[in-house]
């Protein structure tokens, strides 16, 4: 049932990308379109590969804090940057 019986916008058939989906539920609540979803069963094979690399101690320092100031993880910190690096060098070829 919607609540407070608040007009909402319909979920679109099909998004063009991630972020258009994304964008959409990050201004709407799911709770008012409950009862369009149904339950659904799935297996999941999550594989995740690990790359260990060696850092100066100092460089490891700061990675740390920066990911802090940013309340990210340093993993995670790493690869948005690596992935921004790669991109630009790759635009710049």
């Amino acid at each position: 049932m919607q609540k407070n019986n608040k007009k909402r916008d319909p979920i679109p058939e099909h998004f063009k990308s991630i972020e258009e989906a994304a964008e959409f539920w990050d201004s709407h609540d799911l709770t008012d379109y409950w009862e369009l979803t149904r339950e659904v069963n799935f297996d999941v094979d999550i594989q995740r590969h690990v790359f260990l690399t060696v850092l100066e101690p100092e460089l490891a320092k700061k990675l740390v804090a920066r990911a802090r100031e940013q309340g990210i993880s340093t993993e995670t910190l790493i690869n948005v940057w690596l992935t921004e690096k790669l991109a630009a060098t790759a635009q710049s070829k």
